[in-house]
């Protein structure tokens, strides 16, 4: 992987007592192509002194942004995405702070877009298959499901899990400016990307957008308790998903 750059963007907000620094510090040294940028969004609690305290552990692959409101989830993977590409990376991708999905799993994402030019979305998906370690609650696990059925009708895509916050993109200028306007939503943002990523030209002799998205099986994922997503949000949730459909129509 000589040459190659990679940033992953960590919206953080009130996770001092779920961040484990070590995990981030220790997949660093093998990884040279490899940085993280934590989106302090607005925290009150002492997130800011351990992003601090990791930034000048690995000053070389460690990078800050404070936001000085919370805005929510959407928005600080926005403006961190937006951040990272000032330094060009090749690619640039966000995951979850909690890591229910392990960072090292993020050698099979780099793995897949290199071998697959014609891939922009690298996109994880929690399958619970033979072979997998995919841990959750049975509630959040059905939920989930009847979630991902609708905004796959929404999105008018086959796509199997859109919500999981371990994802990768390839840092080109068409898939850049899908950032560059604030999301509607705080929580499924995930399904407007697709929306507006879908939504942008093709291009001469290009395939279809939907078939430069590739879904890729995690190959564990564990609940990490702590969420902040209460019985509204995913209710809200669905009225999001409704409005990703009307304005598809």
């Amino acid at each position: 992987m000589t040459g190659l750059r990679v940033t992953l963007v960590v919206p953080c907000y009130a996770e001092a007592s779920r961040l484990t620094p070590a995990a981030f510090e220790d997949v660093l040294p093998s990884r040279p192509w490899l940085s993280f940028l934590f989106v302090d969004d607005g925290s009150r609690d002492a997130t800011s002194g351990v992003l601090a305290a990791l930034a000048s552990a690995r000053p070389g692959q460690v990078r800050v942004l404070s936001l000085a409101t919370h805005a929510g989830k959407a928005e600080a993977v926005r403006a961190g995405v937006l951040e990272a590409a000032r330094s060009q990376p090749d690619y640039v991708g966000f995951w979850d702070a909690d890591l229910s999905a392990p960072l090292e799993a993020i050698d099979d994402f780099v793995a897949l877009a290199g071998r697959r030019p014609d891939v922009d979305l690298v996109i994880g998906s929690r399958v619970n298959v033979m072979g997998r370690d995919i841990r959750r609650s049975p509630a959040r696990h059905y939920v989930s499901r009847v979630f991902a059925t609708a905004a796959s009708l929404a999105l008018d895509l086959p796509v199997y899990d859109t919500q999981c916050g371990a994802k990768l993109f390839r840092a080109s200028a068409d898939v850049l400016s899908v950032f560059a306007e604030p999301f509607r939503s705080r929580w499924i943002f995930d399904v407007e990307l697709l929306d507006r990523y879908q939504r942008l030209p093709v291009g001469d002799g290009r395939a279809p957008r939907r078939a430069r998205i590739y879904e890729l099986v995690l190959p564990a994922w564990h609940e990490v308790p702590g969420s902040k997503l209460r019985a509204w949000d995913f209710v809200w949730s669905f009225i999001e998903v409704f409005g990703v459909w009307w304005r598809r129509r």
